[in-house]
């Protein structure tokens, strides 16, 4: 069975969010996300002063099995990105809610958080 942090909100297409205050949340991919994927051989990364509507493509995460698109859990404008992912990508399968965190994003509406699921509901989705 797969980590799923109580403290974050999941997309159908496994990406999660965190609450991070004032407006803005930390985006990465789930474990049951990395550990489908096998191991990761790079991240592509959008670019900070993106601006992002919800169910868009973000970026890519290649893998040794697959390349996988990346869609935003959420919109709003791309505030950080996590450059340590490009000299190690591996990071995302290690601490894929942790360290392993792909970017943050200031939301353009609040309540968009709500259209996703719980770790319980997520849970049930991937079971």
């Amino acid at each position: 069975m797969s980590n799923i942090p109580a403290d974050r909100h999941y997309a159908k297409s496994h990406e999660w969010v965190k609450d991070a205050g004032d407006g803005v949340v930390e985006v990465g991919i789930s474990d049951y996300a990395q550990d489908s994927l096998g191991d990761i051989t790079y991240v592509q990364l959008s670019n900070v002063g993106d601006t992002l509507e919800s169910g868009e493509v973000f970026g890519v995460v290649e893998s040794v099995k697959a390349a996988s698109d990346l869609y935003a859990p959420v919109g709003g404008e791309v505030i950080e990105v996590n450059e340590a992912l490009d000299g190690a990508p591996e990071t995302v399968n290690q601490d894929p809610y942790g360290d392993g965190w792909i970017m943050k994003v200031r939301m353009s509406a609040g309540g968009e958080v709500a259209g996703l699921m719980d770790a319980g509901a997520y849970g049930a989705e991937t079971a």
